[in-house]
């Protein structure tokens, strides 16, 4: 699977009360069909507002469910690793965006509608069994906690391991059946999560949160095999960016400001590093919030982003740098896989080529398709192939074509069936190696039998059983 850029979308927010008090004035703007978000300098009159584009822009009357149906839906459909987080300064609707309210249901935020999703695919596979379980961790001063556990205040270390990539050792995990067993664990770390009150936000998060769900399945086809995936669900609220000249911060609630704004400073730091194409070095490692999130940014995730803005003239410099920070986050490479068995993986991808090889032969792909197709191949399995132009190949160049992918396709076809083969002779042998043992063992009963003797029933070992271990051991090891 290629490459595939972070989505990001920008949602505005009403004025709240605190600005409708200061008479503030809207400075920002937002094209819906072209996905194109204006921010006007206040007092500049001559200046040109300053144009952003996006994946989506959701305005002031616009409701989460829209939202979650045309962009982050999809995300959570497919079968691979998933971020969802949102960025802002404080107060500009983050927590919502993510959280949401029960009534009315439109505004719904994405962590329950993502439960609601999961669990409806559940109901709806056939043949295929599910475990669904659940973290829900914060950053703390630069403190990782468990928002779950039985010592809310526990600090966590982060650890790094090859397969399993950066995790967080102890963090508890809790198995979950149904929406509401979600609703209730997601709703118990709320109420431990760190909040405080300030000058923009009575309600303001004083942590980074991060609420997963891991989902393992496994599936029995036609023949009866099982095949196995495994996935995850990030959902990340981030503490918003602060001035301590607006949050009127002092003291405790000063130190947290700190933390919070050094730890997005590092993720910016990421990000730029990542879009910027020469840096050897990503500083993941200079705050654990980065860490946590290095699949998200550059790893094997797809990942949507959610701006949130505030539209009043004296948040301009707050919503301007937002703004950039989610424009630089767009050109960031991602590269998604699904998360199965090695064995399943290799078949899908000759089964997904012998598809469009056999697609290329009976003239169903288009010229851009077969262009596309012809540099990824040419590029891997014939470099001293010249790439080829844009335009309509010859008959001769098209028999050519031909000549090469059958011959690709025929090796391709051989190599799957010789997989199967070599499964079903496994099976064979398996089952051969059965009822030889069984045959063994029955000779063996007839024989003990005849000499007056039988196994007792208190389970002590007699010379049947032993000589029953040894013939074992003779035919079942080495299958090993």
């Amino acid at each position: 699977m290629g490459s595939e850029s972070v989505k990001v979308v920008v949602r505005c927010r009403p004025l709240n009360d605190r600005e409708k008090a200061l008479s503030c004035k809207m400075v920002l703007s937002m094209d819906l069909q072209r996905c194109q978000c204006f921010i006007e300098k206040p007092g500049a009159v001559d200046e040109p507002p300053k144009q952003f584009t996006f994946d989506g822009t959701y305005y002031i009357d616009q409701e989460t469910e829209q939202m979650y149906n045309e962009i982050a839906y999809p995300l959570v459909e497919v079968r691979i690793q998933r971020d969802n987080f949102a960025y802002g300064q404080t107060g500009s609707g983050k927590s919502f965006t993510m959280q949401g309210v029960s009534e009315p249901a439109t505004q719904k935020g994405v962590i329950p509608r993502a439960f609601e999703h999961i669990f409806e695919n559940i109901q709806c596979a056939e043949n295929t069994k599910f475990l669904v379980r659940a973290s829900y961790l914060e950053i703390y001063n630069e403190e990782i906690r468990d928002l779950l556990g039985s010592d809310t205040k526990q600090r966590l270390e982060l650890k790094e391991h090859p397969e399993r990539g950066v995790y967080v050792r102890d963090l508890s995990m809790h198995t979950v059946h149904s929406v509401g067993e979600c609703e209730r664990i997601i709703e118990k770390g709320w109420r431990n999560r760190a909040v405080g009150y300030t000058l923009m936000n009575k309600d303001s998060s004083r942590s980074h949160s991060i609420f997963t769900i891991h989902l393992e399945s496994c599936s029995t086809d036609s023949s009866g095999q099982d095949h196995l995936w495994a996935g995850k669900l990030n959902l990340v609220d981030l503490a918003g960016s602060e001035r301590q000249s607006k949050t009127g911060a002092t003291g405790e609630r000063l130190r947290e400001a700190t933390k919070i704004n050094l730890s997005l400073s590092a993720l910016g730091n990421v990000i730029s590093a990542l879009v910027d194409g020469r840096s050897r070095y990503i500083p993941y490692r200079d705050s654990k919030l980065t860490r946590l999130l290095q699949d998200s940014l550059g790893g094997n995730t797809r990942t949507l982003m959610i701006a949130c803005l505030s539209p009043a003239d004296n948040n301009y410099e707050e919503s301007l740098s937002t703004l950039r920070y989610a424009n630089r986050a767009k050109s960031i490479q991602n590269r998604p896989r699904i998360n199965e068995d090695p064995k399943d993986a290799l078949l899908r991808e000759y089964q997904e080529e012998i598809k469009k090889l056999r697609a290329l032969l009976t003239g169903q792909l288009s010229t851009a398709d077969l262009s596309t197709l012809l540099a990824g191949q040419f590029s891997e399995s014939s470099p001293a192939v010249p790439s080829r132009p844009q335009s309509t190949p010859t008959e001769e160049k098209k028999e050519k074509i031909k000549e090469e992918y059958e011959e690709r396709l025929s090796k391709l076809q051989a190599e799957y069936n010789a997989e199967q083969e070599s499964k079903a002779k496994l099976q064979e042998d398996i089952a051969a190696l059965r009822s030889s043992y069984e045959s063994k063992l029955s000779s063996l009963e007839k024989a003990q039998a005849s000499r007056g003797s039988s196994v007792p029933k208190n389970g002590n070992r007699t010379p049947c059983a032993n000589n029953r271990t040894k013939l074992f051991c003779r035919w079942i090891l080495p299958i090993g």
